[in-house]
């Protein structure tokens, strides 16, 4: 504990906190919706178009590239949402697609444009995330809290709408429900959640934050509102605590809290199973 309380007095440790916080809260609300629609892998797909459009704007020598990188991963999350429900190519024929060729194409500019000394470690840090959580500032901070805000605000706004175009689409759609214009919303909110996900776990773990704490909370509970409660619980706690054992025990960030998340998924797969077998 002493150690813990001396590492936050530095504000650097603080902001990683909290915009961990932040981040493994707003990908749990989402994760629900992705999972159920399977469309769980198009987080990966996303972060690895993040990395590509990253790669641009340090070729390019932009100091903010979230002017790149913010626009390019929403026009490919739309992108991917109307491919996938082309019936030519399928939902995860597209993401595999698109997350290939970006990531591809990412260090291929790496490579042959490459201003950095230690071009491995740069790749490596962007991939896992490394320390780059804990060179945040004040303003990288105060971006991730207004946009985590949004996020929320809408996920609560358009809870109901969001809740019947992840169970029957079509039925929305025939009740009157702009489903297009929902799945759009979805879109654009998961694009805007792998981009600030980025600095926390890398682009290659991103999935993880998405995945693991859904599909724990659906092995405790059966309903949609409580499954998306358990799930930000259990993926805020996995992040808070995965951030604190890599700054006390000096691991990978983005690996310990992954590492967290799949423990308590084992956990959570246990008392599912144990409860079940009360119940009979």
């Amino acid at each position: 504990m002493d150690k813990l309380a001396f590492y936050l007095q530095y504000p650097f440790v603080r902001y990683a906190l909290i915009v961990g916080v932040l981040i493994s809260l707003c990908s749990s609300l989402l994760g629900v919706t992705l999972v159920l629609k399977r469309f769980s892998y198009i987080g990966d797909g996303l972060s690895h178009v993040a990395f590509g459009a990253m790669a641009v704007a340090g070729v390019i020598g932009l100091s903010d590239n979230m002017i790149i990188v913010m626009p390019i991963t929403i026009l490919s999350a739309v992108l991917l949402l109307r491919t996938g429900q082309n019936a030519k190519i399928k939902g995860d024929a597209a993401i595999a697609m698109i997350s290939v060729g970006a990531l591809a194409f990412g260090y291929l500019i790496m490579n042959i444009f490459s201003t950095s000394a230690n071009l491995s470690g740069d790749v490596c840090s962007t991939l896992f995330g490394s320390t780059s959580i804990l060179t945040l500032n004040a303003g990288e901070v105060w971006l991730c809290v207004v946009l985590s805000i949004v996020v929320v605000v809408a996920f609560i706004l358009f809870y109901n709408r969001i809740f019947a175009v992840t169970f029957d689409e079509n039925f929305a759609k025939a009740t009157g429900t702009k489903t297009d214009a929902y799945n759009l919303i979805i879109a654009v909110i998961t694009a805007v959640i792998i981009v600030l996900a980025m600095n926390l776990v890398g682009s290659l773990l991103i999935s993880a934050l998405v995945i693991f704490p859904a599909l724990s909370a659906m092995k405790l509970f059966r309903s949609f509102k409580s499954v998306t409660i358990c799930s930000a619980i259990l993926s805020v706690a996995c992040a808070l605590s995965g951030m604190i054992i890599s700054i006390l025990a000096g691991t990978p960030v983005g690996s310990t809290i992954v590492a967290a998340d799949a423990v308590v998924f084992g956990v959570c797969c246990l008392t599912g199973t144990v409860r079940g077998s009360v119940i009979k």
